[in-house]
């Protein structure tokens, strides 16, 4: 059986190469991932939620055949955003994920406010950008020391524009969808998850913080894999 492209898309602050780890886990599939535009090292260069939405797109566009899409975090809205029409997307995987509705945006899960580990930044002629307090009990508490400390040195900044901006597509409305809920979770509350869980076709759970591409990749994998042979 031949098996759909895999398109890692990351979340907020966040680049391809912190899933290194699942890609190599997945080294039998073809898999793409994507840089995000509203995600980066200089503030001044940070685009918005439309932009990342546009990458995406372009990037599933790319690939010959059908492709299943694998959205961490904050690149669920963008995902989300991305596909008005299903083309040759086969299926969405929301990790850890924001699976919003039209007229929602990232913040709307937090009631308006961005999380209590990031906070907005003001730059005279940039754009507003926000920062991560504590990646490391936010994000990578039960990853691996040495490997928390290389994606701790990883991360960009993000735009507040991103997180701020409202969906006017809903994809999973028409493309069938998969979330993984991670029970260990200190950056997505799991209650908040497993609400956004609900409008999935199907959800699996790990034992895992917000990134079980580097706390536990052959198990994120497996999971993947799984969503893409039962179909």
């Amino acid at each position: 059986m031949t098996l759909p492209s895999v398109l890692v898309v990351p979340g907020a602050w966040h680049k391809p190469d912190h899933f290194r780890l699942l890609v190599h886990e997945l080294s039998d599939i073809d898999v793409h991932t994507v840089c995000l535009t509203s995600s980066g090292d200089d503030p001044a260069t940070l685009r918005d939620m439309h932009s990342d939405a546009e990458v995406i797109s372009q990037a599933a566009a790319d690939i010959d055949g059908p492709v299943v899409v694998v959205a961490h975090s904050y690149g669920g809205v963008p995902t989300t955003q991305a596909f008005r029409e299903r083309g040759n997307i086969a299926r969405i995987i929301y990790v850890a994920s924001f699976q919003l509705v039209a007229g929602e945006a990232l913040v709307s899960a937090n009631d308006g406010a961005l999380m209590p580990w990031s906070r907005r930044r003001q730059r005279r002629g940039i754009g507003d950008y926000v920062e991560v307090i504590s990646p490391m009990t936010a994000f990578y508490h039960d990853v691996d020391a040495v490997i928390a400390r290389r994606a701790v040195g990883q991360l960009g900044f993000q735009s507040y524009a991103s997180m701020s901006q409202p969906l006017t597509a809903t994809a999973w409305q028409t493309i069938p969808s998969t979330y993984v809920i991670c029970e260990a979770d200190n950056a997505l509350p799991v209650a908040a998850q497993e609400a956004m869980a609900g409008r999935a076709d199907e959800v699996f759970r790990l034992p895992t913080s917000h990134s079980p591409f580097l706390s536990r990749p052959a198990a994120l994998a497996r999971l993947i894999r799984r969503s893409i042979e039962d179909r």
